[in-house]
């Protein structure tokens, strides 16, 4: 089975170069003759554009023609009197913010990135200990009440 299997592959290699010869052959007879090409380019003759050498130093004498001049540098001098006249003439030290230009602290993303976290923290801290004085307050005697939120009170004012 192995050899038929081969044998088929060889046959059909062998029918596909014939097929591409074929369609080789006719692609030449399409082609028209290189004499009339040449013919044809002679009655409309291309203009190329010409080459412009900047940087390069062509060897060729006919292509010295080409080369462009190097630049002159242009002359900046009163350009630059009316900039540096016109900087005097401002006083940006008084619109600046010296605050700003202080560096920040090396932890301030971590504390911009928590901050949301402790915020949500501080409510439900806050909300457990009012659960926990109206516990409290159920379970001992009412009379207490005015004196365990004054307590309460003063404890909360001097956390902040």
């Amino acid at each position: 089975m192995v050899i038929l299997d081969t044998m088929e592959g060889v046959g059909n290699l062998e029918e596909q170069a014939l097929k591409r010869k074929e369609r080789l052959k006719n692609l030449k007879r399409k082609l028209p003759n290189p004499e009339d090409i040449k013919e044809e380019t002679s009655k409309d003759s291309v203009v190329l554009p010409k080459p412009k050498f900047r940087s390069y130093q062509p060897q060729d004498e006919n292509l010295q023609k080409e080369k462009l001049l190097d630049a002159a540098p242009s002359l900046v001098e009163e350009e630059v009197k009316d900039i540096v006249e016109a900087g005097k003439e401002k006083v940006v030290l008084q619109d600046l913010d010296i605050s700003s230009l202080a560096p920040r602290k090396p932890d301030w993303d971590l504390k911009r990135d928590v901050s949301k976290k402790l915020e949500k923290l501080e409510r439900r801290t806050q909300k457990a200990i009012a659960e926990l004085i109206w516990e409290r307050l159920r379970h001992g005697n009412e009379e207490n009440l005015s004196a365990m939120v004054t307590m309460n009170e003063n404890r909360v004012a001097d956390e902040d």
